[in-house]
């Protein structure tokens, strides 16, 4: 029984998690920074602990700091949300060793799933498809060699790698070294690990994703699958579900890869098995070790909390689902409203809120921490809300997404947002009709700029 709960995290996913806290009856402590003292999260909670100083590399980042305020609190749990040490199995570890359950999968999977190279090598064992490439990090001659092999374009990602971040793109052969390089400091410098994989490079793909839950007793599940194709730097921008214009075939397939996945590799909690998909065909992409930003579409259309069954798996409950059970309905976008000025290459553009006023009406769900008055702090991601909607069908949720945009009202002093941009994105032939690529949000930002 976990009577207690930290949240290792801050902003709106913090809030989100202990809404259901609270509805479970369940305790909640807020850790935050000196920035974040007075958040909604620190408000809502029952407990808070301040654990640093505004620089995330000092507090939600500073794994010591987060178990020692655990530990005193008395919490018997943490939920690291998304971000910061959510994938991190030396935490993991480290929370395994103290005692404290972590809400998500142990510290030996996280490990080897958070490898990109070693996961691609266990989703090889289980049999998924993967793009042509290594599965071992390697040097930049053996890199320029497979690239040769394999044919360009290529991409190199870090091997401990995540959320869009060290990774590039290799078009022409003369340009790899110097990517080499950049790829190789870069991924040092977030992850502090430089190894470097390679892969073919598509450019027509789709990015889906499949949500899985697994219990601690065997039994996985799929929720379904969430479109997340248009982003920008490789940073998703909006999600949907279920993902249109796939083939039915496809995406059985997509499901059941993604639960063999999750079986063959003893995973435990709520995760996400991504892949590309390009003509009528689908390889292994990641796992994500965590909840994801973009949980509330499936939520939309499955009604399943799913932070309420992270709780339940982390208490060693099996699943009180069957996969019969699980019947989506209609279709949820989400969109990603950012403090970032797109005229000025997506620049964050922190300040103070003077108007903050949420849409609202039927089947509308907005994920937020920010209010009137709010400050938006220049230390953290720049996500402000989460605006999600669900329709009877995707015309449906496109409408009420496009009127939900245009509703929400956000002003203040130096700030600027993606609202406008989204609508663009949304109003745009390529993704109303599904022909959109992962190149399609830059392609249109490129267009704003020349017109």
């Amino acid at each position: 029984m976990l009577e207690k709960v930290l949240i290792a995290n801050r902003g709106e996913i913090a809030l989100r998690i202990a809404r259901t806290c609270r509805e479970m009856g369940i305790r909640t402590v807020a850790v935050h920074s000196t920035q974040d003292r007075d958040s909604a999260a620190v408000r809502f909670a029952d407990e808070s602990v301040q654990i640093g100083p505004a620089p995330a590399s000092r507090s939600y980042l500073n794994a010591a700091a987060v178990l020692e305020a655990a530990v005193r609190s008395g919490a018997a749990a943490i939920h690291p949300g998304y971000g910061f040490l959510s994938e991190d199995p030396h935490f993991a570890d480290a929370c395994e060793q103290t005692g404290i359950a972590l809400i998500g999968p142990p510290a030996a999977v996280m490990a080897r799933l958070g490898d990109k190279t070693s996961a691609r090598a266990a989703m090889v064992s289980a049999g998924l498809p993967l793009l042509p490439g290594s599965v071992e990090p390697l040097d930049a001659a053996s890199a320029r060699e497979l690239a040769e092999e394999i044919g360009f374009p290529v991409i190199l990602k870090a091997a401990a790698g995540g959320g869009g971040r060290g990774m590039a793109v290799v078009r022409d052969p003369s340009e790899f070294a110097a990517a080499h390089r950049r790829t190789q400091a870069a991924a040092q410098a977030l992850f502090g690990d430089g190894r470097i994989y390679l892969e073919k490079y598509l450019e027509r793909a789709r990015h889906v994703e499949v949500q899985v839950l697994a219990d601690g007793h065997g039994d996985v599940l799929h929720l379904g699958e969430r479109d997340c194709t248009a982003q920008r730097r490789h940073q998703k921008l909006v999600e949907e579900t279920p993902a249109p214009g796939l083939p039915e075939r496809l995406v059985a397939d997509l499901r059941q890869a993604a639960v063999a996945g999750a079986r063959a590799t003893g995973y435990v909690g709520a995760g996400t098995f991504e892949f590309l998909v390009q003509d009528d065909a689908f390889y292994f992409m990641e796992v994500n070790c965590r909840i994801q930003v973009e949980h509330p579409v499936t939520e939309m259309v499955t009604g399943i909390d799913l932070v309420r069954e992270q709780i339940r798996i982390a208490r060693g409950e099996p699943l009180g689902l069957r996969q019969e059970d699980v019947r989506p309905r209609g279709v949820a976008i989400e969109c990603r409203i950012n403090a970032e000025d797109p005229a000025a290459d997506f620049r964050p553009a922190p300040g103070t809120l003077t108007a903050f006023v949420p849409p609202g009406g039927p089947f509308v769900r907005v994920d937020t921490h920010a209010c009137t008055g709010y400050r938006i702090p220049p230390h953290y991601d720049s996500l402000l809300a989460k605006l999600v909607v669900w329709g009877a069908d995707r015309d449906e949720a496109i409408a009420r997404m496009r009127r939900s945009i245009e509703e929400f009202r956000i002003e203040g002093d130096g700030v600027r947002t993606t609202s406008d941009f989204l609508r663009r994105l949304i109003d745009d032939k390529r993704f109303r009709v599904a022909e959109h690529t992962t190149r399609f949000a830059e392609e249109l930002a490129l267009s704003a700029v020349d017109e």
